[in-house]
């Protein structure tokens, strides 16, 4: 259905070791599965962790089995259009990452998928993203097809502008609007601070991550903020951190969040502060690593959140 596949999978340079992809799943569907990154679930919780951060702020005091019901679908949601968007991309930058060390492996340069099986898969996803959508309130169904235009754009950023990492924090974070929008079906500020200063917490970490490809993207002509920003990095993600940091105090404060919400998110503050310190620019495995550990940055804030609503 989906086109041809090679006998033998090629493991993606940066999967998570002993990833149930080449470990259990049947050799037929592997290439799909790196496809959508399965084999690196870390894309997952950084597209999910806005949406759940969004559901609990809005909840408006402890949390019930309709917001459980809501961050189940987020979860599904954000696993198949993770893997739609990293398709697409795929599709888009198949050259480009047919010359880049890392992302040579990659199912379409590698030929393990082709140009037209890449394509049938990417509307699988769709669909079924679309499905999990329509069981949102209307209002939530428009702001959530509003990310459409962000996410067909954001391929072809690097091609036109050094900052397309901020491009993704656009993109990567609209989940902040549509959890508040499918709880309160409205758009009120504390979701629109949530999303903005979502954007300078993609801008960081996403620059920690461009830093493993950027001697091979000056040579094909990618651009990234770790190109632009080169030894400025480290004060470069201190501010963009500590913006994003303000931005959750402030969202606390205008949804009326409980006291115990302010020392757990210092707390999440002191793990970003510990990323600062660890980063190495040279050092790729370094950059990945402190890359990785937002997934458990998006558990401490979940977890101010909740106890937010909680104890009041």
């Amino acid at each position: 259905m989906f086109g041809r596949t090679q006998k033998d999978v090629v493991k993606t340079a940066d999967a998570v070791e002993g990833s149930f992809v080449y470990r259990h799943a049947p050799k037929a569907v592997r290439p799909y599965l790196k496809l959508a990154r399965m084999d690196r679930p870390v894309g997952t919780w950084l597209l999910l962790w806005p949406c759940l951060w969004s559901t609990a702020l809005a909840a408006d005091g402890a949390l019930t089995l309709h917001h459980a019901y809501l961050m189940l679908l987020f979860a599904i949601g954000a696993l198949v259009m993770r893997g739609a968007g990293c398709t697409y991309n795929d599709i888009i930058d198949r050259d480009f990452d047919g010359a880049v060390e890392r992302t040579k492996s990659r199912p379409i340069p590698a030929g393990e998928v082709s140009l037209k099986g890449a394509w049938a898969f990417l509307v699988l996803q769709c669909l079924i993203g679309f499905l999990v959508l329509i069981q949102l309130n209307v209002f939530a169904i428009m702001v959530g097809l509003g990310s459409l235009v962000l996410v067909a754009a954001y391929p072809f950023m690097k091609r036109i502008t050094y900052w397309p990492q901020a491009w993704l924090g656009l993109t990567f974070n609209w989940g902040a609007l549509v959890g508040w929008a499918a709880v309160r079906g409205s758009l009120d500020w504390p979701a629109i601070i949530l999303y903005a200063g979502g954007l300078f917490w993609t801008l960081g970490y996403d620059t920690v991550y461009a830093h493993q490809d950027k001697e091979d993207d000056a040579l094909i002509g990618v651009k990234s903020t770790a190109l632009a920003l080169g030894a400025k990095t480290r004060p470069a993600i201190s501010l963009f951190y500590g913006l994003f940091i303000f931005a959750l105090l402030g969202a606390g404060i205008l949804a009326n969040l409980g006291i115990i919400y302010y020392p757990v998110l210092a707390f999440a503050g002191l793990h970003l502060a510990a990323q600062i310190r660890r980063v190495n620019i040279d050092d790729a495995a370094v950059c990945l690593e402190v890359f990785r550990s937002n997934i458990a940055f998006g558990w401490i804030v979940f977890a101010a959140l909740i106890l937010g609503q909680a104890v009041q």
